[in-house]
């Protein structure tokens, strides 16, 4: 789902079906902290500047989150 489009009504419907797990990766991703954030720990896992597991284990705990394997 596109982020500028959030307000459509073909967002909006598509929204309304989701359980609230979806539901509330839609609303996170949209947050502009957490997308500065995973922005960051993405960019310092490719330049080998932090271990994988705990970059996505710290951003996991900060924001609530599971990461699928």
């Amino acid at each position: 789902m596109p982020i500028e489009d959030w307000r459509s009504p073909e967002t909006t419907e598509r929204l309304k079906r989701l359980e609230r797990p979806g539901f509330a990766a839609e609303f996170l991703r949209r947050n502009h902290d957490y997308r500065r954030e995973y922005a960051r720990m993405e960019r310092l896992i490719k330049r080998r500047g932090v271990d994988e597991s705990a970059a996505r284990s710290g951003l996991a705990r900060r924001w609530g989150l599971q990461f699928r394997l």
